[in-house]
């Protein structure tokens, strides 16, 4: 299954009529150039889940910060990173 349709339906198992109005997914750019997603955590089954915080630096273009704080995944990272950021959520979530 690909990243993008694993996490459509990943949010899609979550809408309830309630969560998708105040919690959900955002994905923005940031003026460096780069990414940032936020997904929120509260109400789904990852909620409390350990995440240990991860730092990959590998230039000033090529790089991600991930971690969780107060319910929500929040990653960061360099303009080809998206895709890294959003496999970095979809492994944490998938793990026991």
């Amino acid at each position: 299954m690909s990243l993008l349709k694993w996490l459509e339906d990943w949010f899609n198992q979550n809408c309830d009529g309630d969560w998708e109005h105040c919690e959900g997914i955002r994905i923005a750019t940031l003026d460096n150039p780069g990414w940032f997603i936020q997904i929120s955590l509260i109400d789904t089954d990852i909620e409390g889940k350990y995440f240990k915080p991860l730092k990959i630096e590998r230039s000033d273009f090529d790089w991600i910060h991930c971690n969780v704080e107060d319910g929500i995944f929040k990653g960061f990272g360099g303009v080809r990173n998206l895709e890294e950021i959003l496999d970095v959520f979809r492994v944490w979530a998938l793990c026991e």
